[in-house]
């Protein structure tokens, strides 16, 4: 194989070039430092001699695409998007790590982890379609992981709008391992049911360490592959530590009959999150917006009101949930301190006020019905052979909490399942959380290890009380 040399990285105003991360076939990836704020991002540079007018409107959509929907955790970030002094369209991203490409040919990933995954990109693809979007390109490569070890789908380069009828000239890029039946035999360029396909082939791959229809030491050319995708039955993982349940999930994922499939991403992430709870596995957050079931909720197609099940890894996920709990009550007493008010508007306020209350306090005990099940679940499957969190420090900077711990000797594959107070407890890698709380108020936090279902001792609890208003 002939490999290009990677071009020159251009010179941005308020960026300093680093290094280069990677190459593609329409744009190099480069490092970059940001000057103010200092950071360092990725900045994804289309190659000059591919620039032409469709492939400037290409790069435009990503950019527009991935800037609407980056505000969900599971997808890229993008903090920019402009063209270079020298005519080249650029993307400037947070910076991530493509690893889990090469990690699912080298290593064998825990199937806790490969759940995990699959529950947090299966959110983002079904994001991703409510707001009418295809990927169009779903694969290990397209999933990176965040400094946090969180991760993130990336490249909606080929992505298009739900029910856009197909451009006769259009060229569609896909990845053959990866590309549902009905998309390789041209009788779609993509359609929900072809993106169930794409995260089941990707989590296959995670799991088995090689594409679906990937043989061994066999044929994989491209036509091999699109034979067999097409025409053969799916080969069986092969791991004894893979449930059965999980590996008819995945097989039903990608039937070759696209009607047998799950019949959106949210229906084969509750398939997921159902093994997570048959392993005994703390809970994985699906974050996805309620906004849909809020309305039918209200009745009212027109209600603006929008609840959202937010992950309570995020800083801001404590301060959220304490404003929507006092926002009914808010609500109610805007409405009825008007005077002169109109008793109908009044009363039809009233009633929506107390349809939202309720929407929320279902929401609330979905919450607090987690948060026991993980409970239950640290008690059922505590480990005292893992490593114990201890020396938890805590630093208040205004109403704003940060715990800090040491590693105390995580493995690959560990996390911590971090718990403020009584709330629904977090998974993460890294080793510092925070919480943004209220003025006077006092928070508590404990952390353990978490490990392919089992949980470590828990650490000392450790409080501090924020200043006063």
């Amino acid at each position: 194989m002939v490999h290009r040399r990677p071009s020159a990285p251009p010179i941005l105003p308020g960026f300093t070039h680093v290094r280069l991360l990677g190459t593609g076939g329409f744009a190099d990836v480069f490092l970059y430092e940001q000057n103010m704020p200092r950071r360092q991002v990725a900045v994804k540079v289309m190659l000059a001699d591919v620039v032409t007018e469709s492939v400037r409107r290409m790069f435009q959509v990503e950019a527009n695409l991935m800037a609407q929907l980056s505000s969900h955790p599971g997808i890229l970030t993008v903090y920019q998007a402009s063209i270079s002094a020298d005519g080249r369209p650029y993307l400037v991203m947070e910076l991530c790590s493509a690893q889990l490409a090469d990690r699912f040919r080298s290593e064998r990933i825990p199937v806790a982890e490969v759940l995990r995954i699959g529950v947090q990109i299966g959110s983002a693809i079904e994001t991703a379609h409510r707001s009418g979007v295809l990927h169009r390109d779903i694969k290990p490569s397209n999933i990176l992981t965040t400094l946090f070890g969180h991760p993130v789908l990336s490249d909606f380069g080929i992505a298009s709008s739900l029910g856009a009828a197909p451009d006769a000239a259009e060229t569609v890029g896909m990845s053959v391992p990866w590309s549902a039946p009905e998309v390789l035999l041209d009788e779609t360029t993509g359609t929900i049911a072809s993106e169930i396909w794409s995260l089941a082939a990707t989590l296959y791959s995670l799991i088995a360490g090689r594409s679906p229809f990937e043989q061994p030491g066999g044929a994989n050319e491209t036509n091999d592959l699109i034979s067999r995708i097409t025409r053969s039955r799916l080969p069986a993982i092969g791991r004894d530590d893979v449930p059965a349940s999980f590996e008819a999930v995945l097989r039903r994922g990608m039937s070759k009959d696209p009607a047998k499939r799950q019949q959106s991403a949210i229906e084969l992430v509750r398939d997921l999150q159902r093994i997570e709870a048959e392993l005994g596995l703390a809970p994985t957050h699906a974050d996805i917006a309620l906004d849909d079931w809020a309305r039918a909720i209200s009745g009212d197609p027109g209600e603006q009101t929008v609840v959202r099940a937010v992950s309570p890894r995020t800083p801001v996920a404590g301060r959220a949930r304490r404003r929507r709990r006092r926002a009914p009550e808010s609500d109610q007493t805007v409405a009825s301190s008007q005077p002169g008010t109109d008793t109908r508007r009044r009363s039809a306020t009233s009633r929506r006020s107390n349809i939202i209350a309720t929407a929320l306090i279902l929401v609330a005990l979905v919450v607090v019905g987690l948060g026991a099940t993980a409970t239950w679940l640290a008690v059922q499957n505590e480990d005292g052979t893992l490593p114990r969190v201890s020396d938890i420090r805590a630093e208040a900077d205004g109403s704003e909490v940060t715990f800090l711990w040491d590693d105390p000797g995580l493995a690959v594959g560990d996390s911590y399942h971090v718990r403020v107070d009584d709330g629904t407890p977090a998974i993460q890698r890294s080793s510092e959380f925070a919480v943004v709380t209220e003025p006077g108020q006092r928070v508590c936090i404990v952390v353990r290890v978490a490990r392919e279902g089992r949980i470590g001792p828990a650490s000392a609890e450790r409080c501090i009380q924020t200043d006063g208003a």
